[in-house]
């Protein structure tokens, strides 16, 4: 039975329980009297057939996601993944995960094979979490841009998510370019269509519309946006280039993100009472245009609440910023409670 040593201790390898485009996950046992863990490796078998360039871009990106997570206050893991330990294994890196009991992805595919409906209270608290995630990456100063069902994670109650898999996490909100990165399936525009020099300038209102392509998946009980499983199938089938000829099919414009007869599946899905303010937070988020998306957390947070016929709160505390929003007089508020706008 293989033993893999980290900085904090051994793990026994159990059984692979998942994989994602470079990485592989692992069941493992951790030290006496702890629970088991989730160990992250990157693939040896990929790695021997990758060339250089994408063999250091996935090494860096494992670095990346064990630099972030080490970055997290303890508080601020309340819906991102925790990191119990890291090391190395045969000259490649390793995350020692805390083990969850399966993702939003799995847990849909069960529930659509029972025939069996999301509760919207619970469906409504799980987007509430991933958006409360979401407001922490950002206010760390990264871009998530991998948000889809195989990355949200589910606690044993199925009361609570946490994001997972931060290997695609690019530093800065705005304006740096980069290469592709994410899944076709779930990304914004323009994570998936690239400027005229090839590269791509997202932002964290990328995740937002990511958030509203979750939004509606869970809605519709597991149903896919047309635009994201077009660019899903255009990636697939012609990697980075699929864009173009994906434009060219539409006449040169970008593709509808939100269809109307998906609109009336979305509202339909929902009682009566909920519908206009969950519809108007979903063609919120699926705005084509980043500038055109909530701009904050809070926005979206207040959105919900609106949906749930809650009266939005004077006093809310700011997941982006908790100084500020416990109102709590400091050096940066010159020692002045600050007020609601």
């Amino acid at each position: 039975m293989t033993i893999i040593t980290l900085e904090l201790g051994h793990y026994r390898l159990q059984e692979q329980i998942g994989s994602s485009a470079y990485g592989v996950i692992w069941r493992a046992s951790g030290p006496a009297n702890t629970r088991d863990v989730a160990l992250k490796f990157i693939n040896h078998a990929r790695m021997e057939q990758a060339g250089p360039a994408l063999r250091e871009r996935w090494i860096t990106s494992a670095q990346n996601e064990i630099g972030f997570l080490q970055a997290l206050e303890p508080w601020d893991e309340r819906h991102i993944v925790r990191l119990l330990d890291s090391g190395w294994h045969q000259g490649l890196p390793v995350l020692a995960l805390e083990l969850l009991a399966t993702d939003l992805g799995r847990h849909m595919q069960q529930l659509r094979s029972r025939q069996e409906a999301l509760p919207l209270p619970r469906l409504l608290g799980w987007i509430s979490q991933i958006n409360q995630a979401l407001a922490k990456v950002h206010q760390y100063g990264w871009r998530y841009l991998d948000l889809k069902p195989a990355n949200v994670l589910l606690d044993w109650g199925l009361q609570n998510v946490k994001l997972a898999d931060f290997g695609t996490n690019r530093h800065g909100l705005h304006s740096q370019l980069h290469s592709y990165a994410g899944t076709a399936n779930w990304q914004a525009p323009e994570q998936f269509f690239p400027l005229q020099q090839g590269s791509y300038q997202s932002s964290a209102s990328s995740d937002y519309f990511s958030l509203g392509a979750m939004f509606y998946f869970l809605v519709t009980g597991g149903r896919a946006l047309q635009f994201c499983s077009d660019c899903g199938n255009a990636y697939r089938m012609h990697h980075t280039a699929g864009a173009g000829l994906l434009l060219q099919a539409s006449g040169g414009s970008l593709p509808a993100t939100l269809l109307e007869d998906e609109a009336a599946r979305f509202a339909a899905s929902l009682p009566p009472a909920s519908r206009d303010s969950a519809l108007l937070l979903l063609r919120s988020l699926l705005q084509a245009d980043p500038a055109q998306r909530p701009r904050h957390a809070i926005q979206i947070s207040r959105m919900l609440q609106a949906i749930q016929g809650m009266p939005p709160e004077r006093h809310y505390l700011d997941v982006t910023d908790p100084v500020r929003g416990m109102r709590r007089p400091t050096a940066a508020n010159g020692w002045q409670t600050m007020r609601s706008a």
